[in-house]
């Protein structure tokens, strides 16, 4: 290994009876990337958290190109070339791109907020970066990749020595995904280290020089990723070895239930003239490039986006939904991609974010029972193997994979009969993914509708019984998943760019 940067010696935490990480050993070199895996709750995210200052390490040591650090805020890290982007975005949307660049150390004149200049610096980023980005544009328009990328752009702006990158192409577009890739291996040639977190194996073995693995808080190995193979990986991320990725998608879809003609909505993005029909007992896949108009699809089916013209039928009943709420008394659920932004009640417990959406269930003679809500609780718990210690833990403290399983959770105590789920394994471990696949395998085996929204395409191909492709805002065609392949879906996805 080159000189090291990095060195993290017997760190441990632990919150409350739960110990998170015991006794972690890491090196990364300089110039080199390393691909940080693991389970949700195995302590990577946490790990990167005690580095950065956001949490303080109960013992161990930090070592920053040899000297010992121990930062106290996530400012001290920055000013000493540390830098982090989160999973889970936190920014000014109401602010302009470049506001959210120099938050903090903005660049003054005589007192003053120096505009042109930030504004010209933010042109200079984003050139170096080869990124078509207009410093002038408030967060708040932009998608969520497009939100992601500007936070990687403000870990480079920095200076870093060393960059932790947590899940970043979780919501990027395969092209962004290969930007992010050219923009690492540039500044690689630099100097720079990164620490890559990702449960995606074939992004670790494309640009990872090493890779780690945690599991249940301890260092499991570390070795060059040329010399590891996936199943390895797989192994000591688990604990036990995969025999495949996908289950065998073996439901048998019945009649048609659910059908939508000539669906148009209202406000930007606009969708047009969207029609399809969907199978009891089906998994249909949604695909398409980001901001094709999966997502808005997904919301007005739910009632949360207004349709201009058209009509959505169940079970041969012409349904107008005016809220979310007039779909789900009618048996429609929708997981949102943005947990964090509107799927969850981060500052409640895991009880009240699964219980939540079906109060009426939990009361006894007309009030709330505090036993039967607790009973729900556990019940999602033990089904969607959530690690946690109790449910009444805050729903925050949870990694994003187990918020994830917290959210499905919730909506299975509904039994719904149409499942809308937009990007349901997102910043999911391989090992919760394949759990998740035969969730969604059994609810369409039970009669279930289900209609997935996902932007990797092996998963789309690898658990689907027919594909829906989106381009720009319309309907590029349906096919079935057992005849098509990688090429037929992004022929689609292009055909009205």
């Amino acid at each position: 290994m080159s000189e090291l940067v990095l060195q993290i010696k017997n760190l441990s935490k632990s919150f409350g009876k739960n110990k998170v990480l015991d006794g972690i050993n890491l090196e990364v070199g300089e110039g080199s990337v390393l691909g940080l895996m693991g389970e949700n709750g195995a302590g990577k995210s946490t790990m990167m958290k005690c580095l950065f200052g956001i949490y303080a390490k109960d013992e161990g040591q930090f070592l920053l190109c040899g000297k010992p650090v121990n930062f106290k805020n996530p400012k001290e890290a920055l000013e000493s070339g540390v830098a982090m982007v989160h999973q889970e975005l936190n920014q000014c949307l109401d602010r302009s791109v470049a506001d959210n660049l120099y938050l903090g150390r903005y660049p003054k004149k005589f007192g003053v907020i120096d505009e042109a200049k930030m504004l010209k610096d933010s042109i200079n980023l984003f050139a170096s970066l080869n990124m078509n980005v207009n410093p002038r544009t408030i967060m708040r328009t932009m998608s969520v990749s497009q939100r992601q990328m500007v936070e990687i752009a403000k870990a480079v702006s920095y200076d870093a020595k060393i960059i932790v990158l947590d899940e970043p192409t979780s919501s990027l577009t395969e092209n962004e995904v290969l930007k992010l890739f050219s923009i690492v291996r540039d500044l690689k040639k630099k100097g720079v280290s990164f620490v890559y977190i990702s449960h995606k194996m074939d992004e670790i073995f494309q640009i990872c020089d090493q890779v780690a693995v945690l599991r249940d808080g301890k260092m499991i190995m570390q070795k060059n990723s040329e010399e590891t193979e996936m199943g390895e990986l797989i192994t000591a991320m688990v604990g036990r070895s995969l025999d495949k990725r996908f289950p065998d998608v073996d439901n048998v879809p019945g009649d048609y239930c659910l059908e939508v003609n000539n669906l148009s909505t209202r406000y930007a993005p606009n969708l047009e003239n969207i029609s399809f029909k969907v199978r009891k007992g089906e998994i249909f896949g949604l695909y398409g490039l980001v901001g094709a108009g999966r997502s808005e699809l997904l919301e007005s089916l739910f009632g949360v986006r207004t349709i201009s013209t058209g009509t959505i039928s169940y079970a041969g009943k012409k349904l107008h939904f005016s809220s979310s709420k007039d779909a789900m008394e009618h048996g429609f659920a929708l997981v949102t991609e943005e947990r964090k932004l509107n799927g969850m009640f981060g500052k409640d417990t895991i009880k009240f974010n699964t219980v939540i959406t079906n109060l009426e269930s939990y009361k006894t003679g007309g009030i709330l029972s505090e036993r039967k809500m607790a009973e729900a609780a556990d019940r999602e718990i033990v089904q969607m193997h959530t690690k946690c210690v109790s449910s009444d833990e805050l729903i925050s403290s949870l990694s994003g994979g187990n918020q994830q399983k917290v959210i499905i959770g919730k909506w299975m105590e509904r039994s719904p009969e149409v499942f809308l789920l937009d990007e349901p394994t997102r910043g999911i471990d391989v090992g919760a993914k394949y759990e998740i696949y035969q969730l969604i395998i059994r609810m369409a085996k039970e009669g279930k509708t289900i209609i997935v929204v996902s932007s990797e395409m092996p998963e789309i191909l690898g658990i689907t019984n027919r594909i829906a492709v989106m381009s720009n805002h319309r309907l590029a065609g349906i096919v079935d998943t057992k005849t098509t392949d990688q090429e037929a879906l992004l022929k689609l996805s292009a055909m009205y760019l």
